[in-house]
């Protein structure tokens, strides 16, 4: 019997939170074993009282989502304990999910075209389907599928890496796979993951060794803050063991250890919120895995200090509290804010910067780093063949006007008539130490992706306008100015220029956007790196320290707080730079106030 959509969207509104025996199943997809899926008893559940509000419906969550109220839904999600049967997330996940839709919306019938272009039919093999090697191969968790439901699992996970070559290394892919597809269709459950894959404003699925590494690491200097007393006694109990090779399974206590009834409730916040709330888990089953540890002989010293992480995982599948107690002991971990978490993750990304993550990467794709962590040969001429910001510098006693300098010199105009060959480029480009520098800042993902202008003054004019039409779209950006004084400075830009239009729940346009992946530099006369304060302090430092990037039809600005590290007028003709406290600057040149020569825009292709 086809999964029918329409009915589960009328038991969806109509169900209450009393479930009938025979009802048990009506909320599954088809490819579901619902025999094996049982609703738990728990020693500590509260008795239900009667007067409890009643759950709420599809349609008014979906109303809110419209109304752009985030913080409703989120309230809603975590409080909203809708039994594991429900019909409601055949279209509450959906809806989640597609809120974080970066690109266009699909033509109807596009993932059906997908399918047949890998396979040559959309007809299901009942031959097992090889794998693409992002996954990994001994956490392919099925959880409740039918044999035909797991074929439909595979055959999702190869479309999306049909469409998707970035992904070199996603163990938890498989996984969340299988877990749409127990409440909707095959076709849903690839939008939903591609949604997820491709969201920009939130984290969900990691896509790369590097940024899997990162997460663990980012969880386990979470966890020494904020499970103290749990990681003494796991250190105490286990001197042995590397507190590395604990951590690096924590999300398998989830995905793999928790009973599926806490993992669905756990999925509808996970949709809306994204990785942070695996995070708030994860830190929950360490306090309550070091209780046990203390009052349970099961868990006594010398049954886990030899497997501990295994350990973990058995505890899990034990767990001794209820979804709703699960989730609200979660919730209510104070200091564990969104932009903490971001300050622990790009700081433990910075320092695995020096590895090499490109032998993991997809052998196909045409990278803009040689193996020696500089850009190579090729992407070195790109960027000087385009750039004036990077080109030979004026003697200082130059006497040219400003408009003068700024027009291409007989260099330029050679090299771009191709009357100079390749190899004589260094003699007329002196920028190489300037770019090497430059890009030996950049985030290590970043420098995977060919550099591309995406606007130059000298070619597109000065206008706020147009530089918002060619720029606004893209993330990150990388922004250069040269000054009448040919001074060379600029910012690393992690976030798209449209931001600027976002509003917040409040429907208040966000004044400053940005991450602290942000910085600044300065290449000319001096070369530095000015990164993001939070980066180095765990302490928060206050809104003065976030304010990253702000814009609007009048100005650009970047950095905040007691000044404002660069400022452009609409016209891209006039700025100024100061100290600012988000990135604890000194002006980035000497008399605060310049004029600008060139503004040029770099996006990264691909990223």
């Amino acid at each position: 019997m086809p999964y029918n959509r329409d009915t589960a969207s009328a038991q969806a509104d109509k169900l209450s939170g009393i479930v009938e025996e025979s009802d048990l199943y009506e909320g599954f997809a088809p490819h579901v074993e619902t025999s094996e899926i049982k609703v738990l008893d728990f020693y500590n559940l509260p008795k239900s009282t009667g007067k409890e509000p009643a759950l709420r419906s599809f349609t008014e969550i979906k109303q809110l989502l419209d109304q752009g109220k985030k913080r409703e839904v989120k309230s809603i999600l975590r409080e909203n304990s809708w039994p594991i049967n429900s019909p409601i997330r055949s279209q509450l996940w959906p809806a989640l999910c597609a809120q974080h839709n970066t690109k266009p919306q699909m033509v109807e019938g596009f993932y059906w075209e997908m399918v047949h272009q890998v396979f040559g039919t959309t007809e299901l093999s009942e031959k097992p389907i090889m794998l693409p090697a992002f996954v990994d191969a001994t956490h392919c968790l099925p959880y409740h599928l039918t044999r035909t439901g797991r074929a439909v699992a595979d055959r999702i996970v190869n479309v999306l890496g049909y469409d998707c070559p970035d992904i070199t290394y996603s163990p938890v892919l498989y996984p969340i796979v299988s877990i749409l597809l127990h409440f909707m269709s095959e076709e849903e459950a690839y939008h939903c993951l591609a949604a997820l894959v491709g969201s920009k404003d939130k984290v969900f699925i990691n896509q790369t060794k590097l940024l899997h590494e990162v997460t663990w690491k980012t969880v386990m200097q979470i966890a020494k803050k904020h499970t103290k007393n749990a990681v003494s006694y796991f250190q105490r109990i286990c001197p042995g063991v590397k507190l590395e090779r604990v951590f690096m399974d924590w999300c398998w206590w989830i995905l793999a250890g928790l009973p599926f009834q806490h993992l669905v409730r756990i999925m509808d916040c996970f949709f809306h919120e994204g990785i942070k709330v695996l995070y708030r888990i994860a830190l929950v089953i360490i306090n309550l895995f070091h209780k046990e540890c203390q009052s349970n002989n099961e868990w006594s010293p010398d049954n886990i200090k030899n497997d501990i992480g295994n350990a973990l995982i058995k505890f899990c599948k034990k767990i001794p509290v209820s979804p709703a107690k699960l989730l609200h002991a979660a919730f209510s971990i104070r200091g564990l804010s969104s932009t903490y978490i971001s300050r622990i993750f790009l700081k433990t990304e910075m320092l695995l910067k020096s590895r090499s993550v490109l032998n993991t990467g997809n052998k196909t794709l045409v990278k803009s780093r040689s193996s020696d962590n500089l850009p190579t040969s090729q992407s070195q001429v790109n960027i000087q063949m385009m750039s004036h910001t990077l080109t030979i510098r004026e003697k200082p006693h130059h006497t040219e006007t400003c408009r003068n300098l700024g027009e291409k010199s007989p260099g330029h105009r050679a090299i771009a008539m191709g009357v100079y060959p390749i190899h004589q480029l260094k003699s007329l480009v002196c920028a190489n130490e300037d770019l090497f520098t430059l890009w030996s800042w950049l985030p290590v993902r970043i420098t995977m992706y060919q550099p591309v202008l995406l606007y130059t003054t000298e070619e597109h004019g000065c206008s706020l306008t147009t530089f918002y039409v060619r720029v606004e779209q893209h993330e990150p950006t990388l922004m250069m100015i040269k000054t009448c004084n040919n001074e060379v400075f600029g910012a690393y830009c992690s976030s798209r220029w449209f931001e600027r239009n976002v509003k917040d729940d409040k429907g208040q346009r966000q004044a400053y956007f940005g991450t602290g992946e942000t910085f600044l530099f300065s290449l000319y006369p001096e070369r530095a790196k000015y990164p993001w304060v939070g980066i180095e302090n765990d302490k928060d430092l206050g809104h003065a320290s976030e304010l990253f990037m702000a814009a609007d039809s009048k100005m650009i600005t970047i950095g905040g707080g007691e000044g404002q590290a660069i400022w452009m007028d609409e016209n891209i003709r006039f700025g100024k730079t100061d100290s600012c406290k988000t990135f604890n600057n000194p002006p980035l040149c000497p008399s605060g106030d310049f004029e600008i020569r060139v503004l040029e825009v770099y996006g990264f292709v691909g990223a």
